[in-house]
């Protein structure tokens, strides 16, 4: 009786004295449609995670992208989540409008990664070649309000257009809007993502296109966080000239409610692991530690400011 009490007594205290680290963390990184850029990345970042963090599981999410994405973290039902700038600014400010009902207060950056460009690509037959080409003709904008349908919309505006001078607009993810355009049953899209998206190399490959132009004076109406930038010729199959348009960067987010340890990981294996992120997307290849601390809408979180001074990025 002794020994068998004895033996309970010992196997109760290893049960109460098992290290805490035990228990399993969870990361759900929160993306954009599976055929943009953010969804491969998120993929990547996921196994980086659930390979380099003991006892954390990953779950990778296909979303409608920013706006979702930031209202999800702010519900806590993400740990990790793409956006773009200015939707990530309109959602610290509580922008109705945009998709925000209220300030998303719990909202912390991981860091700046990189830059959206915009796209907006025709059909070579559909006869656009400029910005105001597009009266009278259709266009799908994105996922309604998704950070892309932002983007959309501000650059419309910049240029005098709105969407009543449409033809007719199609509120569609990235890879339905491609189908529309090869049955042509569609004339442009605007996609906002890193060069190379898989959808518009899809699309190149299929039909005639034409890239779109976005002169620089547009791009200084609409202001910041857009900044002029250039598709460099030969990005898609057909475009032989360099195109201008605009830019925004994209952040990494994540809530007050990640612990700042999980942070601080989470933060040092994205810029610990570039390599494999290149390997994912053309995208990965612009994310630079140099510029990840820089000035975004929203602070960052604790842990992430950690592992920027362990760096020499924040004093």
């Amino acid at each position: 009786m002794f020994s068998r009490l004895t033996a309970v007594a010992v196997a109760v205290v290893a049960v109460l004295s098992a290290p805490a680290t035990r228990a399993q963390a969870f990361i759900n990184v929160l993306t954009g449609g599976t055929s943009g850029v953010y969804y491969p990345l998120g993929v990547a970042i996921g196994k980086i995670y659930s390979d380099q963090i003991p006892n954390v599981r990953t779950q990778v999410q296909a979303t409608k992208a920013s706006v979702e994405n930031l209202n999800m973290l702010q519900q806590g039902r993400g740990e990790i989540a793409f956006a773009l700038g200015d939707a990530l600014k309109a959602a610290w400010e509580g922008d109705e409008d945009a998709g925000f009902k209220s300030k998303l207060k719990r909202l912390r950056t991981i860091g700046a990664i990189y830059p959206n460009y915009i796209q907006i690509v025709a059909t070579s037959d559909s006869g656009i070649r400029t910005l105001a080409d597009l009266r009278g003709k259709s266009l799908s904008v994105g996922a309604p309000k998704s950070g892309t349908e932002l983007n959309t919309r501000a650059i419309l505006a910049a240029a005098g257009l709105s969407y009543k001078d449409l033809g007719k607009v199609e509120y569609l993810p990235f890879a339905e809007s491609i189908d529309l355009m090869k049955n042509r049953q569609l004339d442009a899209t605007l996609q906002s993502a890193g060069l190379g998206v898989a959808s518009l190399k899809d699309l190149s490959t299929s039909v005639d296109i034409t890239l779109v132009s976005v002169p620089k004076e547009v791009v200084d109406r609409v202001g910041p966080p857009f900044v002029a930038e250039t598709i460099p010729a030969n990005t898609y199959s057909g475009q032989d000239k360099d195109v201008p348009t605009a830019a925004i960067i994209n952040y990494l987010v994540t809530s007050s409610a990640v612990s700042d340890d999980l942070a601080y990981k989470m933060t040092r294996l994205i810029f610990e692991s570039l390599p494999e992120l290149a390997n994912a997307h053309a995208a990965g290849k612009e994310i630079k530690l140099a510029t990840a601390a820089a000035g975004g809408p929203v602070p960052l979180h604790p842990g992430a400011i950690r592992y920027y001074r362990e760096k020499g990025l924040i004093k």
